[in-house]
């Protein structure tokens, strides 16, 4: 009893607050919260991904466990509400749920239409998916991400975003096999490839990536030691035309209780985009939903 006690006032003491750090564009954090949802009798829980409907006002979150989440969101210039929808499980064709090693579900984006993609980690593919998770058709990745040969299984296609001229964008989450983890590579189906460097730092990596209102891309970079509780996060715009990489926001957190593990983004509006992190299905970890502003 007294353990539980301490372990509670312990994680109340470390209650965090984001707090934007070196930012070289104006950044705001509009709203934050931690979310607690049962929907369908599942979880919200290890969430890898968001894509935002403006037509319909349906928010999109993604389980790397298979599961696909849906809300009604309505955004302000003061924050945002959600009403939870429907949960689903994502399935193949003739609606079988998705076998452990192919519902490693990590990036989603909705194409110029509104259709529904994700990307998975160790199988490294791109599916069309459903509104309701049904697996429909695969996307033809090119050459240079055929057959690949990844550092890790599960260090592969963590992100996925639309761009209006390239197509789909996507990127491995520690570069391929005997590269520099600092020198990354976001990939277009349709064939372009662009190097450039993250932040130099133990264990860092790509967990997303977005398209911006002028085409610039977002890139979440997370670097994380379980071991002593610390995290850094850092989120940057890189122009695709020039290479130039800009730091927006560094975020450190040291505490080995309600870590904030950023994995998810989703463009919402006209410079406002929402973070998510992953809470790992942990009681020591956080899904927190944060609404940023970027000028």
């Amino acid at each position: 009893m007294k353990i539980s006690i301490f372990l509670f006032l312990f994680i109340s003491l470390n209650a965090f607050e984001i707090i934007p750090v070196n930012a070289s564009k104006k950044v705001k954090i509009i709203s934050q919260k931690n979310l607690k949802y049962t929907i369908d009798g599942n979880k919200l829980s290890e969430i890898s991904d968001l894509a935002y409907d403006k037509k319909s006002s349906i928010l999109y979150m993604l389980s790397d466990k298979g599961f696909l989440f849906t809300f009604k969101a309505k955004f302000s210039n003061s924050g945002f509400k959600l009403k939870p929808l429907h949960s689903y499980r994502l399935r193949d064709k003739n609606g079988k749920i998705l076998k452990d090693n192919q519902r490693d579900s990590e990036g989603m984006a909705l194409d110029n239409k509104g259709e529904l993609y994700i990307s998975f980690e160790r199988i490294t593919k791109i599916y069309h998916f459903s509104k309701t998770g049904i697996r429909l058709n695969e996307v033809k990745l090119p050459k240079s991400l055929q057959n690949i040969e990844v550092s890790s299984p599960n260090k592969s296609l963590e992100s996925l975003a639309w761009h209006k001229k390239y197509g789909f964008l996507t990127a491995l989450e520690y570069p391929k096999k005997g590269t520099k983890r600092e020198n990354q590579t976001i990939y277009s189906t349709k064939g372009r490839e662009w190097k450039f460097k993250m932040e130099k730092i133990k264990r860092n990596g790509i967990s997303e990536i977005e398209v911006m209102d002028d085409k610039h891309i977002l890139v979440l970079e997370r670097a994380f030691n379980w071991f002593i509780g610390k995290f850094e996060v850092n989120l940057a715009e890189l122009n695709l035309e020039t290479g130039r990489q800009e730091l927006l926001l560094k975020l450190k957190i040291n505490r080995f209780f309600n870590m904030e593990n950023f994995e998810g983004l989703a463009k919402i509006g006209k410079n406002r985009y929402l973070m998510i992190s992953d809470d790992n299905d942990s009681i020591f970890a956080l899904t927190k939903l944060v609404y940023l502003e970027i000028d």
